[in-house]
C-alpha cells in the first residue's frame, strides 16, 4: 500500500465533501480496467463486489486484481468492513462535544455515504474517489484547530482497533493521516 492512497485518511473524516465531486483519480494505465465493459471492447474480465471490470489484456487484469487484493481495503474486508467502520466512526464522533457541533446542520446519511466512498477509494478499492481536496473540503470551518483534529484522530484510531484492524495498518493509516494536519487545518506547511 503506497502512502500516496493513505495520505488522504484523516482529512474527510473531520468533515467529508459536501459540494459536487471533483474529477476522478484515473487507475494507473497497467491496471485500468476499459472504460466500456462490453465483450467486444475487451477479452479479459474479473468481478470485484459485484461490478465487473474488463481488460485489454490478460497482464492488465492480473496487475489490477492483484493490486486491489493488495490493498487496505481488501485486507480489512471491502464494502461490508467500510459500512461498519463508518457507522463506529459517527457514533464517537457525534458523542463527542468538541467535534459534534461541526455536523449538527450536516445531513447524516449522506455524510455517511460520501465518507465510505473516501475511505474505500483511500484504502485502496477500485472505485476512485472523486471529491474536493482536503483545503477545499475544511475552508468553511471556522474555528478548526488541532484539538479537533486529534479527536477525529482518536475517533478514527479506536475504530480501527475496535474492528480489530492489524496494527501494522492502523499505524500506517495513523501516521499517513497526521501527515494531512496543515491541509486539514488550512495551514502553511512546517518549514522543513
Amino acid at each position: 500500500m503506497t502512502k500516496t492512497i493513505l495520505t488522504t485518511v484523516l482529512a474527510l473524516s473531520i468533515r467529508t465533501i459536501a459540494a459536487e465531486p471533483g474529477p476522478a483519480k484515473p487507475i494507473p494505465a497497467s491496471t485500468a480496467p476499459l472504460n466500456d465493459s462490453s465483450p467486444s471492447k475487451g477479452a479479459f474480465s474479473t468481478v470485484y463486489e459485484d461490478i465487473t471490470y474488463t481488460f485489454e489484456t490478460e497482464e492488465a487484469k492480473n496487475a489490477f486484481v492483484q493490486k486491489v487484493t493488495a490493498s487496505i481495503y481488501h485486507q480489512i474486508g471491502g464494502k461490508a468492513s467500510m459500512e461498519a467502520a463508518i457507522e463506529i466512526f459517527y457514533k464517537k464522533v457525534l458523542a463527542d462535544d468538541r467535534i459534534n457541533h461541526f455536523f449538527k446542520d450536516t445531513n447524516m446519511a449522506k455524510q455517511k455515504q460520501k465518507q465510505k466512498a473516501f475511505l474505500s477509494a483511500a484504502f485502496g478499492s477500485p472505485v476512485k474517489w472523486t471529491g474536493l481536496d482536503m483545503r477545499t473540503a475544511h475552508a468553511d470551518l471556522p474555528g478548526l484547530n488541532d484539538t479537533h483534529f486529534n479527536a477525529v484522530a482518536g475517533h478514527l484510531q479506536a475504530t480501527l482497533e475496535e474492528l480489530k484492524v492489524k496494527k501494522e495498518l492502523i499505524d500506517q493509516i495513523m501516521a499517513a493521516a497526521g501527515s494531512l494536519r496543515d491541509d486539514v487545518l488550512n495551514r502553511k506547511p512546517a518549514a522543513k
